[in-house]
């Protein structure tokens, strides 16, 4: 129906209104005539007067709600502006998540506020957009290339087609000029006008480019022929099996080696033969040859004897760059040392420093036992959040510049050792729990022995490995690892792998089974809680070091997380020789003394360095430092001097022949940073020390730190006063 058109009926209906407009609520009705409601009053019309008429022009009224607020015009052009945020209410408002940088709860800043109230997928495209642009444009060309096919092969029917599609455009112009006639008709009959109106809504003619709907989406559908399924059988006769039985005797077993060897035997000579007769035609071919063949000249500038003379030469540059250090290396006595009995001091010489060890802690030094002035540096972390790659460097004491040897590896490195008979083999234990063996000869960066988790890898960090010397009948080399796994593994290596054996696993101890009731009570709770400990059934002690007797090769100490020392034998796994229990926290260091095979050291993160005798469950001596001890070391040079360092980067060096209660020297080396390690010189009075920023400092001990001699009765004598005092 033509808008603002009304049939006669509802002319008629005073009750009638219509609504129009976009910011106010309009009500039209029919004019009233004011003359004609005064003459009721009156009395009555003298005279009749015409009914309103259809035609005339609605009068429209503003209807304003009774709340509405009445505002001038100065207020009503104000401009006010606001601000909507969509917020969801139920979104939680004190959202905290557990940060592992700074391992504690914080709250989240934003909160996602996004809620989905209805989503569904459709297959309608926008009828401006792209793609359906394109999907009429192939519509229109696949109509195209219909009807020129269609004319190519009927034209008859080609034509009547096209004169249908003419007859469908005059259909459709007719019913355009139909409409418009029919909104000329406003002005005459209303029903002729309603009908006129319901013709000119009629879809003439092609109706599939009228849109459906009013946001003008356009409809696409595509149907496939689906193949028919097939069922295919077939049926085969099954194989032919056989029964047979053999027994594997011994002189089958011999029988069939003896046929192997006879063809092995066999194919050594035939390849043999084919060497000969490859020789034979080459000299033949060689004496055919009228020219001689000019051989290549080796490289100068790559050869063996330019590398070494180069080296040698870099050395001299560097002797004369640190000319003063190695002076002092070699000459240097501190003459102030005849006048301070029970004291002595630390010469710092040569530093030694790589920039690929950035960030890096030292975390192991061992020096060579056949190059005493060669020794191997690892480079890791022992923050276990910031792993990163591993890094060995191997330097010498005359070349401070540059490492001789470096090797890098894909975790790393905790541990290294060299062996004490075969100096270029290195060990080495990684964060990953893998074990290495290089050989330093080798120019390759790979190890030449490596486990897997086939191979017996350990599932936590290696924290120290350590060769056993064998005998020179044993041709197999052997060296023991221990991790915080609870497993002390012993490690073969063999022609192609290396082939491994769990000597101990690490049980945790109570505290009801070490010691008596008073050093028990006297322990802090975290240590243990008693054999009803339910955490401790089932639990391995995480190992921390290791150092095998030298003078009996079978025992070893275990040093553990727990604070424990356990004494073990390779030839008894089962249980612990003896358990000491002085610490208090993890035992980051064990040391049997060179020459003494019943004393050894022990090195804390309770601040305190502890001497036992392996034939008693008490330390002899404590020593309180001040501050965690990262490593200590036995002297090669005096059997009652030892040396420590702590992570407030001091050195502390005991001699307790001379004193049994303070260090003869006390020194700190570096400056903000923590010494983890430590390592004397065999030969030469020279120690080094690591710190977790990847440097090395080699220290030239004073006279005072360096008397005595190898006496194992004179550290005897201090072990037993001491136990007797402690009784």
């Amino acid at each position: 129906r033509p808008r603002h058109v009304l049939s006669h009926a509802e002319e008629q209906d005073p009750d009638v209104q219509r609504v129009h407009g976009k910011r106010g609520v309009t009500a039209a009705m029919a004019p009233k005539k004011d003359g004609a409601e005064k003459k009721k009053k009156k009395g009555g019309l003298k005279k009749s007067e015409p009914a309103m008429d259809a035609f005339d022009e609605p009068e429209h009224v503003i209807v304003r709600p009774d709340n509405q607020l009445v505002l001038t015009e100065k207020e009503l052009d104000e401009e006010i502006t606001k601000q909507l945020t969509a917020n969801n209410p139920n979104a939680p408002a004190n959202l905290a998540r557990y940060n592992e940088k700074e391992r504690a709860f914080k709250f989240e800043p934003t909160v996602d506020q996004l809620v989905v109230h209805y989503a569904v997928d459709g297959f309608l495209l926008h009828n401006e957009s792209d793609e359906a642009a394109r999907q009429v444009a192939l519509e229109e060309l696949e109509a195209k290339t219909m009807a020129e096919w269609v004319a190519s092969i009927d034209p008859a029917a080609a034509k009547k087609a096209k004169e249908a599609e003419e007859g469908a455009e005059a259909g459709a112009e007719g019913a355009d000029a139909g409409a418009d006639g029919g909104d000329a008709a406003k002005e005459g009959d209303a029903d002729a006008d309603a009908n006129a109106g319901e013709d000119a809504d009629v879809p003439t003619g092609d109706d599939s480019k009228q849109l459906r709907n009013q946001f003008n989406f356009a409809d696409r559908a595509s149907q496939t022929v689906n193949n028919p399924m097939r069922d295919r059988e077939s049926e085969t006769e099954p194989p032919a099996t056989s029964a047979f039985s053999e027994s594997a005797t011994q002189w089958a077993i011999y029988d069939a080696y003896m046929e192997d060897q006879e063809r092995m035997a066999l194919q050594r000579e035939i390849q043999k033969k084919n060497k000969l007769a490859a020789k034979e035609g080459g000299k033949k071919d060689k004496t055919n040859e009228a020219l001689p063949v000019k051989q290549k000249k080796p490289e100068l500038m790559a050869g063996a004897p330019m590398t070494k003379a180069v080296r040698v030469m870099e050395r001299m540059v560097n002797q004369n760059s640190y000319d003063d250090i190695a002076q002092d290396f070699k000459y240097w006595e501190d003459q102030s040392d005849q006048f301070r009995e029970g004291e002595g001091t630390l010469l710092p010489l040569w530093k030694f420093y790589n920039e690929k060890a950035k960030r890096r802690h030292v975390t192991a030094i061992c020096w060579n036992p056949e190059y005493t002035d060669l020794f191997a540096v690892g480079y890791g972390s022992f923050d276990f959040v910031k792993q990163m790659s591993g890094l060995i460097c191997c330097y010498s004491l005359k070349n401070p510049s540059h490492p001789e040897y470096a090797f890098t590896t894909e975790s790393g490195v905790m541990c290294l050792d060299f062996h004490p008979s075969h100096s270029s083999l290195l060990a080495v234990g990684l964060y990953d729990g893998s074990v290495l063996v290089y050989d330093v000869r080798n120019k390759m960066n790979r190890p030449i022995r490596q486990c897997d988790v086939k191979t017996g890898k350990h599932t936590d960090p290696v924290w120290q490995v350590k060769w056993q010397p064998r005998d020179v009948s044993e041709k197999d080399l052997v060296f023991t690892s221990v991790s915080s796994d609870g497993r002390v593994t012993r490690w073969t290596m063999s022609k192609s792998e290396l082939v491994y054996q769990d000597v101990m696993e690490l049980k945790l101890v109570a505290d009801a089974e070490v010691g008596d009731d008073e050093n028990r009570d006297a322990r802090p709770p975290d240590v243990g809680d008693g054999p009803d400990d339910d955490a401790a059934l089932g639990s391995l002690a995480g190992g921390c070091c290791i150092d095998f007797n030298k003078e009996f090769d079978h025992l070893f100490v275990v040093g553990t997380e727990e604070g424990r020392v356990h004494k073990c034998s390779t030839a008894y796994n089962s249980q612990y020789l003896e358990t000491y229990a002085g610490h208090h926290m993890a035992v980051y260091t064990v040391k049997w003394n060179e020459h003494h095979p019943r004393a050894f050291l022990s090195a804390s993160a309770d601040w305190t360095v502890k001497l036992w005798d392996h034939g008693f469950a008490k330390p002899a001596m404590s020593f309180d430092l001040n501050s965690a001890v990262g490593d200590v070391a036995w002297s090669p040079l005096s059997t009652t001097t030892f040396a420590a360092v702590t992570s407030d980067g001091k050195v502390h060096v005991y001699d307790l022949h001379e004193n049994k209660h303070e260090p003869m020297c006390e020194q700190k080396i570096v400056r903000k940073a923590k010494l983890t390690k430590i390592a004397f010189n065999p030969v030469h009075p020279v120690i080094l020390v690591g710190d977790d920023r990847g440097c090395v400092t080699s220290l030239k001990l004073s006279p005072n730190l360096r008397k005595g001699d190898n006496d194992p009765a004179r550290l005897e004598a201090l072990v037993e006063v001491a136990l007797k005092g402690e009784e």
